[in-house]
């Protein structure tokens, strides 16, 4: 049997282990190999937005390139720098959902939640088919096989996160600091070229700059600001996952924040500054990563480097969700809007059901897109945006409320962040509404209205349950048991032994069907019965048609009506196989009279496994007349 424990307040069904200790915690340099992935991974395609749509005004568009990534920058710095403020006043982690819950209210809050859920699962679809992309750019001939190394991808990542969130960040140290690296160089080096080293990438590919080239206008502008915008999602997962630091968690969360800016804004800028150094022009077939490491390194083993370092990094950026989201699920359960599954840990500190339930949604999207980037990218990063404004505007009434030292700079850098932020959100969705983006904002409040459902299906629970008030005192009820038969076995007598030991009174029922085989089957099993003497009785159930759920269940209704005040129990015995793959030859009779009895009686079930390798008990005594 099993007991749901709902409501408010109720700690979740389930097993919770202890705390295993701070070594599956993170540290500031695992946390931000765990948390920023998908943020660093953001320089592969964040500069080459900005390029392509900037191509459209022709070469003198292109000269605007280091404009647009420096007030990209400047809204990264006042992203970190509030960030570092939620994470100090939120160290529960939970980001935008968490400053929304607490200061604007209960469904401003869930719109957060779900832009971050949306924003966290469109960033593994999107990470690991930029991997798989570059890969196939590389191998031309694995093209046709993308998606089933898409789902490859996502196993791999899935199944090192399921090892715990420290594990997975030990395992991508090395490719975090080798990308790092690699581009760091890159931008050094090509600080001191005058002209492009090689340009054997670009060549024999077009460009896709226009030839009839427009002015440089601020719509142009503005777009070319919100395609680069994408290059800032993931700035927010270290303050959603405050929790899985160690001690003492809020400095060493801030630590990892202030690097991840740090890093990440010198490499949007100084990819920028090469950008304008070069002259570059996008092309088609070729990342304008790969142009810039092209002229600035040569077309060389460094080359080879940096991409087999980009494809390993976009691939595994999808861990930046796999560490966030499971932690917002379980702060949605805690709360009762999702699940309580979601809030349960297991050893390691991993929130599996949240880890498998991202993969999951993940795996449907790549098969949705077929392993196709373009798919998706116009649906990525609205949802982080929203959340951003949402966290800003909550942490401006946070600091009016709690008027501490220093609390108008705090709120006036919070106020700015949501105003620029906020207009980031408009603009984005204004300008790719019509590339896919509509689906996010129609998914939206589809997401909300079923938190919501599952809020209000946990309050009706917990309403019955009368969670919160002393219940009445437990007393004794007379107990019937009905027991499920069709033969005379082992199985038969482990559970009539169990009935009599859980009731007052114990009936064995048998269903009857006209057929003349069944009939003589149930003559047999009554010879049988007679001689065997159990002290149960077995009662017949006729029944017309070849069903045998409804009339157990007709049974428990007829006794429960004539015999109010009785606890009913239907005790349903099944065999346990031995080996796992023995499941597919169970008959599936005890799953068919469960179905049938959980849905038209309120009869308690017991469903009773019997291991037939366990050894016969040395009182048990053939049984007369078996006609197995």
């Amino acid at each position: 049997m099993s007991v749901l424990t709902t409501g408010p307040g109720a700690a979740p069904a389930g097993e919770e282990p202890p705390d295993t200790g701070e070594r599956h915690r993170l540290t500031a340099v695992t946390g931000l190999a765990a948390l920023s992935l998908d943020a660093m991974a953001s320089v592969a395609y964040g500069p080459e937005a900005i390029a392509l749509v900037l191509a459209a005004a022709g070469a003198r568009g292109l000269g605007f390139t280091l404009p647009v990534t420096l007030a990209i920058a400047a809204l990264l710095a006042v992203l970190v720098a509030s960030y570092r403020q939620v994470i100090a006043a939120f160290p529960d982690g939970g980001g935008s959902y968490a400053v929304a819950k607490a200061h604007l209210g209960t469904r401003t809050s869930l719109v957060a939640a779900a832009s971050l859920v949306l924003d966290y699962v469109l960033n593994v679809a999107v990470a690991v088919t930029a991997g798989v992309a570059a890969l196939t750019s590389a191998f031309p001939a694995l093209y046709g096989a993308r998606l089933w190394l898409c789902l490859a991808v996502l196993a791999l990542v899935t199944g090192v996160n399921l090892r715990g969130i420290a594990e997975s960040a030990k395992a991508f140290i090395v490719p975090t600091v080798v990308f790092v690296g690699a581009v760091l160089a890159l931008i050094v080096v090509g600080l001191f070229r005058s002209a492009p080293v090689s340009t054997a990438t670009a060549a024999g590919h077009a460009s896709v700059v226009a030839d009839n080239a427009g002015g440089v206008g601020a719509l142009l502008l503005l777009k070319a600001f919100a395609s680069g915008c994408s290059a800032l999602t993931g700035v927010e997962a270290i303050a959603n996952a405050v929790p899985s630091f160690r001690a003492p968690r809020v400095r060493r969360a801030q630590r990892a924040e202030a690097a991840l800016g740090a890093v990440l804004g010198l490499m949007l800028i100084g990819l920028a500054v090469l950008i304008g150094r070069f002259h570059l022009q996008p092309v088609a077939g070729v990342t304008v990563l790969a142009q810039l490491a092209d002229a600035s390194l040569g077309h060389n083993g460094a080359f080879y480097v940096l991409q087999f370092a980009t494809m390993i990094l976009l691939a595994l950026s999808a861990n930046t969700s796999f560490g966030g989201l499971p932690v917002l699920l379980e702060l949605l359960a805690r709360d009762n809007y999702l699940p309580h599954v979601f809030a349960l840990k297991a050893d390691r500190q991993v929130h599996r059901h949240g880890v498998l339930a991202l993969a999951g949604v993940s795996a449907g999207l790549l098969v949705f897109s077929g392993g196709d980037t373009n798919t998706l990218v116009p649906l990525f990063a609205i949802g982080v945006f929203v959340g951003f404004t949402v966290a800003q505007v909550g942490m401006v009434r946070h600091w009016r409320l709690e008027r501490g030292p220093g609390w108008h700079g705090k709120a006036l850098l919070n106020g700015l962040g949501a105003l620029l932020t906020g207009v980031s959100a408009g603009v984005v969705t204004a300008s790719k509404l019509t590339e896919g983006a509509w689906l996010v904002v129609v998914t939206l409040p589809l997401l909300v209205a079923a938190f919501v459902a599952v809020h209000r299906a946990y309050d009706r629970i917990g309403e019955r349950l009368g969670l919160g008030r002393v219940p009445e005192p437990p007393h004794r009820e007379r107990s019937l048991v009905i027991v499920p038969v069709s033969s005379l076995s082992r199985l038969t007598s482990e559970a009539l032994t169990a009935a009599v030991s859980l009731g007052d009174e114990v009936r064995a029922v048998t269903v009857c069907h006209p057929d003349p085989e069944d009939r003589a089957a149930l003559h047999a099993l009554e010879r049988s019965w007679a001689a065997w003497d159990p002290g149960v009785p077995l009662v017949r159930l006729s029944c017309a048609r070849r069903g045998l759920g409804r009339p157990i269940a007709a049974y428990v209704r007829q006794v429960t009506a004539a015999r109010p005040g009785t606890r009913v129990t239907v005790l349903i015995p099944e065999t346990e196989p031995e080996r796992l793959w023995q499941g597919l030859l169970r008959n599936q009779r005890g799953a068919v009279v469960a179905h049938a009895v959980r849905r038209e009686t309120d009869a308690v079930i017991c469903r009773l496994r019997f291991r037939p390798s366990r050894p016969p008990r040395e009182n048990t005594r053939p049984a007369a007349g078996d006609d197995r």
